[in-house]
């Protein structure tokens, strides 16, 4: 009988530190006891993401970042990203959340866990004004491009597949930066982005001479933050901070700090018949 009762004992023990070793390795749980959150944004993606006056990290998704901080009681690190960048910094786990516009494709979910959706996108073409670029069909035949790994990158060259026009006068670029440098010195003659970066460069004075062009057909990019795709526990605690930044105005400050407005109705039921 003691014999039995031991081997109980010992089962239970099993069994008790198996679900504390399960609690510890909870990624929110990781965060609280670090003290600090460390936030994925990519910095060359304004207004979402960029390096104000200061060199400082500044943008929409950098005041999410430090809004997720505040609420979790640590301090924020905002490390800067490229696109490419995004999902290998969470598996290695170099950051434990990544607010990077990230569009919720499924084949990325097959990587990581996204989140209800915090914004959407248009994406949109840029060109010089003298280019005469009215509909997304006036590409054929010339030189586009669009930064590596973006889901406009996909979109355009899915678009350019299905009407025949092949990839030779594609140009992908590796940063948002360096796409719009591309832009600027004559290697391209088109750039697809989104609309909101669009905007944003066309108030520089270096782009006075481009302009917004056509939007690609039927797409709306609804984007998320993603988070290692096991943990789910994260992955809520990350859903409700999203639905708190709207009823408690946080998304609505950020707005108004980076698109000088408040947050329109439409995106707010966007994201909400998103979810």
């Amino acid at each position: 009988m003691k014999i039995v009762q031991k081997i109980s004992f010992a089962v239970a023990a099993l069994a008790t530190a198996g679900m504390v070793s399960t609690v510890s390795a909870d990624q929110l749980d990781k965060v609280i006891k670090s003290g600090t959150l460390n936030c994925g944004v990519v910095l060359d993606f304004p207004p979402m993401g960029y390096f104000d006056k200061n060199n400082q990290p500044a943008g929409f998704d950098v005041d999410y970042c430090k809004d997720l901080a505040k609420a979790m009681g640590v301090k924020s690190n905002i490390m800067n990203l490229t696109w490419g960048d995004r999902i290998p910094s969470l598996i290695s786990g170099k950051t434990d959340v990544v607010i990077g516009s990230t569009s919720d494709t499924l084949e990325r979910a097959k990587s990581v866990g996204f989140t209800y959706p915090y914004f959407v996108f248009k994406f949109q073409v840029i060109s010089k004004k003298s280019k005469h670029i009215n509909s997304f069909d006036d590409l054929k035949g010339m030189k586009v491009g669009a930064a590596l790994g973006t889901t406009y990158e996909s979109e355009y060259l899915a678009y350019a597949k299905k009407k025949g026009w092949g990839t030779s006068n594609y140009t992908a670029f590796k940063s948002e930066n360096d796409a719009y440098l591309g832009l600027y010195q004559g290697k391209i003659d088109a750039l697809v982005s989104t609309n909101t970066n669009i905007a944003t460069k066309l108030q520089a004075k270096e782009f006075k001479d481009f302009v917004a062009g056509p939007f690609v057909p039927n797409y709306d990019d609804v984007v998320g933050l993603i988070a290692k795709r096991s943990e789910s526990a994260w992955i809520q605690y990350l859903n409700l901070f999203l639905v708190h930044q709207i009823r408690d105005g946080g998304m609505n400050k950020a707005y108004n700090t980076h698109f000088g407005s408040d947050v329109p109705a439409d995106l707010i039921q966007s994201l909400r018949d998103n979810k």
